[in-house]
């Protein structure tokens, strides 16, 4: 195979629905190397049903160094990833693309600008991980300077970032979920109201008791709840037994369900990743997302 041979090396739906969006951006087939995480297979599956240009699918545990040393350019999902950064600094890629994993598009930017440090945001990283940083950041930043690396995201990284990025030989794509929008088939039968679930009470950011008060007050009036793909059975158990909720569980990322959303829709949502994606997925259908705070503030963006 030659060295610009591409693979996307992903572990989130949300990283997998950026693979496929890039395929389909460039008009070319991407084989797929994801690793076996919760919603992943049915994602792939939904995602191949809808046309997603993808190659050979195949799921891994650990790091794919086969499939990564017969690629030359890497479709990255999450960048702060130890394993990316210990393949990184072994095989070195010659070209390197980095797709969203969330929110951390923003922090992963200041990290190729060497602004923050070479690790996840509120994580204590040590061992292997934190000895092959430098030697994965300075692989990337190699790529960059030759004009062989950068990033493909539906986030704004803001002007002061591009700059600086594309001064460092980073080039920068945005994509607003085009392809995702024109494949989609009619949503299900959701009504208006949705409340969005979260993992925060599983990683210890919230009182589950603060979190239920936040789903009864967003169900107030009656909501279809679409849980989060991490969340425990005890979880959905306390969110199942409050007032006006129905609970969905469709195992696909929330960006697909709703893709196909013919009337306008009310989404509540905690502070992620889908303040940004969901604006972009429902553009035109005049959906409003809330998107509530600390301190009880909310924040309303209209698609």
């Amino acid at each position: 195979m030659g060295t610009d041979d591409v693979l996307a090396w992903v572990e989130s739906p949300l990283q997998l629905l950026g693979a496929a969006e890039w395929a389909a951006s460039n008009g070319t087939s991407v084989p797929v190397a994801g690793r076996l995480t919760p919603q992943i297979s049915e994602t792939a599956d939904e995602l191949v049903a809808r046309g997603a240009r993808f190659g050979a699918l195949e799921p891994y545990l650990g790091i794919p160094w086969s499939l990564l040393a017969r690629h030359g350019h890497w479709l990255v999902g999450d960048g702060f990833s130890g394993q990316f950064r210990l393949a990184a600094s072994v095989l070195r890629p010659r070209r390197i693309t980095f797709l969203d994993d969330g929110a951390l598009a923003l922090a992963y930017a200041d990290t190729l600008l060497g602004r923050r440090p070479y690790a996840r945001p509120s994580v204590v990283e040590r061992g292997l991980t934190t000895i092959a940083a430098p030697f994965a950041a300075e692989v990337v930043r190699r790529r960059a300077a030759a004009r062989r690396a950068g990033m493909f995201t539906a986030f704004d990284l803001g002007a002061d970032r591009l700059d600086a990025l594309s001064d460092r030989g980073f080039s920068i794509r945005r994509h607003d979920f085009a392809w995702t929008r024109a494949t989609a088939p009619a949503a299900p039968e959701l009504g208006r109201r949705i409340v969005l679930g979260s993992a925060r009470p599983v990683d210890g950011r919230m009182p589950l008791a603060d979190y239920l008060a936040w789903v009864a007050d967003a169900a107030a009036e009656g909501a279809v709840y679409l849980p989060h793909r991490r969340e425990t059975p005890e979880q959905l158990d306390a969110v199942a037994v409050l007032a006006g909720i129905r609970i969905l569980e469709t195992r696909l990322p929330v960006e697909l369900v709703l893709a196909g959303a013919r009337v306008p829709l009310e989404i509540h949502t905690l502070p992620s990743s889908t303040t940004t994606t969901i604006p972009l997925v429902l553009a035109g259908t005049g959906s409003r997302l809330h998107a509530s705070a600390r301190r009880g503030a909310t924040r309303t963006v209209t698609a």
